[in-house]
């Protein structure tokens, strides 16, 4: 086969040009990005990982090299050797790193051809994002999705210059492991050597780094692949990557010193940003009674008011009767908004609606008075008190949503966001971090009856909430901590139970009797009660990191083989069909479901 690079090697990349080396010689090799015929001297410019710069084919350099470059095009693998000249005054462009030389071609290798692309390989194009996945190994050439990918790279060797310099060690774990599932669907994997048995693939490493801790690792690390089999969103996909950490002998302060650390130094290397820690904290009670949500965006105020009280004993049967029932009445002051129509506020009903609200209530605040359809039925001194409560003003628009707590909560604090970026209070070179902590430890799940781990069953709880744990399950408070950026929680973890008297305790609370614990985690139990250290840890989401560092919309922009919506590569059209002989050596049958619909 013909070595078509022969004795040419690349001694410079695109953006390595400049001005210092007009005159010299130099070899370059990319993709033609675009190619222009300027009545004979044909201009291309040439893209590589590190940027573009312009070549020329001019017949009077060399006629021979001239007449070949007339079969290039859009997309073509070529190798370049010529001269860098300095470009006319007049010519500059000020818009390239390069804008300044162009280099003279005296040899032209076409390394390879290219079929007409699916769209141009620029970044401001429309094109749809499912041709775009389908096309995924050209979309990645596209300038913003290298700088992603470079960022990325930039984002994860600053995660591993800092942890190993804070004594840390990166051990891997398995990702064939036991089903433990306690959250989302495992991803299950059928055993060929134990037929009718499974592996799950791991949905975090979590059990593996206490053993760890268990093992007398005193510090842990690892950037690891975890998977979860559920529905998908923007910032969820089946496979995700995890900056795992696990540290004995610490508390909270000690983790979240080290995680603030750790953040503050991957701005600094992919961002060239000075983040200040320590970072702002607050009670999870704290951000739901001001946001509604645990993740709260801070770069703006607009607190949330429970008003439960001044409507108790209202003549608006709505807001009472919800009160009567063990239900709250909170509101939202859209400052300045009166101007809102009415096919605007019709839009935000069902954008709460979304949320399970049965409706919304607004009152704009007027000179002459309040403007609403419930305004008639409060008093002077109800009035009076929900002004002061809310902090109304002439020109405001309120909303409210009466409901039980998590509706309420859920859907203005939603609002509170959509309102925010329609209202546009929102600095986008702003970053804002906040810690959230003691969360609640369970929550009810109805349709169970039962309770379950809001993080996971292995999170300690307050120690002197120990007393609620088979009396008031609901009252536990955990010593869990997420970091929250701009309303995106980035990382969570907490302190874990090291005392096997403790977890036995935690599962019962869970509904589970000891023949299940003893199935699912007696191995851990065992471990806890070998001389398990104090300890805890945290988890960063790579991916959603990456995402808020680069400005994407979806961590699908930051992953370099994403999933859609459907769990599915449109590139290398997985998942597949297995073969009857690869089922066969499963024992495993496929029995196809009958839809009930046409």
């Amino acid at each position: 086969m013909t070595d078509l690079l022969g004795d040419m090697r690349r001694t410079h990349n695109c953006t390595d040009l400049g001005t210092a080396l007009v005159g010299e010689e130099v070899t370059l090799m990319g993709w033609v990005q675009t190619r222009r015929d300027h009545g004979g001297v044909i201009f291309v410019d040439l893209r590589d990982r590190s940027g573009i710069a312009q070549v020329v084919f001019s017949p009077e350099e060399n006629t021979e090299v001239h007449d070949k470059a007339h079969a290039v095009r859009s997309e073509f693998v070529l190798g370049i050797r010529g001269t860098v000249a300095a470009r006319p005054d007049d010519m500059i462009n000020d818009k390239m790193i390069t804008g300044a030389i162009e280099i003279s071609v005296n040899e032209l290798r076409i390394l390879n051809r290219a079929t007409t692309p699916p769209f141009l390989v620029e970044d401001d194009i429309e094109v749809g994002e499912n041709i775009r996945l389908k096309n995924r190994h050209i979309d990645l050439r596209r300038p913003k999705y290298q700088k992603t990918m470079l960022n990325r790279h930039k984002t994860a060797q600053a995660i591993r210059s800092f942890l190993n310099d804070q004594a840390f060690i990166d051990i891997e774990t398995p990702f064939l492991t036991k089903s433990t599932p306690e959250g989302a669907r495992d991803y299950l994997v059928p055993s060929r050597v134990n037929q009718g048995q499974f592996f799950a693939l791991p949905q975090s490493p979590q059990l593996f780094k206490q053993l760890l801790m268990i093992g007398g690792f005193e510090r842990y690390y690892q950037i690891v692949k975890c998977f979860r089999d559920e529905d998908l969103r923007a910032d969820r996909q089946p496979e995700f990557t995890q900056i795992d950490m696990e540290m004995s002998f610490v508390g909270e302060e000690d983790i979240m010193g080290i995680a603030e650390g750790m953040v503050a130094n991957v701005f600094k290397e992919v961002l060239g940003k000075d983040i200040a820690p320590p970072f702002e904290r607050l009670l999870y009670s704290d951000a739901m009674d001001r946001y509604g949500l645990d993740k709260p965006d801070l770069r703006f105020d607009m607190q949330l008011k429970d008003v439960s009280t001044i409507v108790e004993t209202s003549g608006f049967k709505v807001f009472a009767d919800v009160v009567k029932k063990g239900g709250m009445v909170k509101a939202v002051n859209a400052k300045g908004c009166m101007d809102f129509s009415r096919k605007d506020i019709d839009g935000f009903t069902k954008f709460v609606a979304i949320y399970r609200a049965k409706g919304l209530a607004w009152i704009k605040v007027r000179e002459e008075g309040w403007q609403s359809p419930i305004a008639k039925f409060f008093t002077d001194d109800e009035k009076k008190a929900l002004s002061e409560r809310i902090g109304m003003e002439v020109g405001d628009l309120i909303f409210f949503v009466a409901d039980q707590p998590k509706v309420v909560n859920e859907a203005l604090g939603n609002l509170r966001n959509h309102l925010a970026e329609k209202m546009d209070l929102i600095n986008k070179d702003e970053f804002r971090f906040v810690w959230v902590t003691h969360f609640p430890l369970f929550e009810y799940d109805e349709t169970a009856k039962r309770y379950q781990s809001l993080h996971h069953p292995f999170t300690a709880p307050l120690e002197e909430d120990y007393q609620y744990i088979e009396t008031d399950p609901l009252k536990l408070r955990s010593r869990a901590y997420d970091l929250v950026l701009n309303g995106c929680e980035i990382g969570g973890g907490s302190i874990r139970i090291h005392q096997r008297a403790v977890q036995e305790r935690m599962f019962k609370a869970l509904g589970m009797d000891r023949e299940e614990y003893e199935e699912k985690f007696g191995f851990l139990l065992n471990a806890l009660e070998s001389g398990a250290p104090p300890h805890g840890g945290i988890a960063f989401g790579l991916d959603r990191l990456v995402m808020i560092l680069c400005g994407m919309p979806s961590i699908r922009d930051v992953i370099a083989f994403p999933k859609t919506q459907k769990a599915s590569c449109m590139l290398t059209d997985a998942p597949s069909m297995a073969t009857t002989a690869q089922l066969d050596e499963l024992a495993i049958r496929v029995k196809k479901i009958e839809s009930d619909v046409e």
